[in-house]
């Protein structure tokens, strides 16, 4: 049976319950003239009532749009169903959204003073005065594409965003 027809089944049967419930906490409450003895018909019957009512509409709603869904040959959503669809794919990997990738193959550049070493079109260095990163004493690096070790000496790290020694760079 499909899903939608049973939240359509449910919703019917708690609308039924909770019209009925209504009605007989009504009933009770008119035969009563204190209001001390209204009260248990209320919450005995009518609250639970009106619970039902909105329960069940929105059980209704949900099994008209898993019949539309049904119908126009999509899953339902399911935790299941989510976990056979393909992952989207990221915005930035796509290129649609934040700022464009750094691809230079001039030598690594880092804002004076700075440690970071960036290539010459990284977004983080771009309008910025910049000295070569090499020239301020990174060992290492060049021909072979490894970074140069970041350690003491004012020896520069590499950008996280740009990445400048992901590639060989020239010299």
């Amino acid at each position: 049976m499909p899903t939608s027809r049973l939240l359509w089944w449910g919703a019917l049967a708690a609308l039924a319950c909770g019209v009925l419930l209504c009605v007989l906490g009504w009933y009770g409450v008119s035969g009563e003239r204190v209001a001390e003895r209204q009260l248990p018909y209320l919450a005995s019957s009518t609250v639970p009532g009106a619970a039902l009512l909105v329960v069940g509409a929105v059980l209704a709603v949900g099994s008209v749009r898993e019949a539309r869904e049904e119908a126009a040959g999509q899953d339902a959503g399911g935790p299941r169903d989510r976990a056979a669809r393909p992952a989207p794919e990221a915005p930035w990997e796509a290129g649609a959204h934040g700022p464009p990738a750094a691809v230079s193959e001039e030598p690594p550049v880092r804002v004076p003073g700075g440690r970071l070493a960036h290539r010459p079109d990284c977004p983080l260095v771009a309008g910025r005065p910049v000295e070569p990163a090499e020239a301020a004493g990174a060992e290492g690096g060049g021909e072979s594409g490894e970074p140069p070790q970041a350690g003491g000496d004012g020896a520069p790290v590499p950008c996280p965003v740009c990445e400048p020694w992901t590639r060989p760079w020239p010299r």
